[in-house]
């Protein structure tokens, strides 16, 4: 991928075909930016779908090893669903 070109929306504007077709063909994001400051990029849509994949599978391996480390602290002092629901009951009444 090659390095971003920065442009204002009324430049994109003016050109956006162009823009998409530099992101697709050329492996080169825009960035977009709105009185001066960056609002969007336009990358191609396999590049998307790839950083996409990756944060998926980012967040998916931080739930499982949340889920191991819940796992592997046990059970002592927990409670069921049943009993939180009857504490929280109490504590409304």
């Amino acid at each position: 991928m090659s390095e971003p070109i920065v442009e204002s929306m009324a430049e994109v504007r003016s050109h956006l075909a162009d823009v998409i077709d530099r992101a697709r063909r050329e492996e080169t994001p825009t960035i977009i930016t709105r009185r001066g400051k960056q609002e969007a990029v336009v990358i191609d849509i396999e590049e998307y779908q790839r950083l996409r994949r990756i944060a998926e599978d980012a967040e998916e391996a931080w739930l499982n090893r949340l889920a191991d480390e819940a796992e592997s602290e046990g059970t002592e002092g927990s409670v069921s669903f049943e009993e939180m629901a009857a504490l929280l009951r109490a504590d409304q009444g």
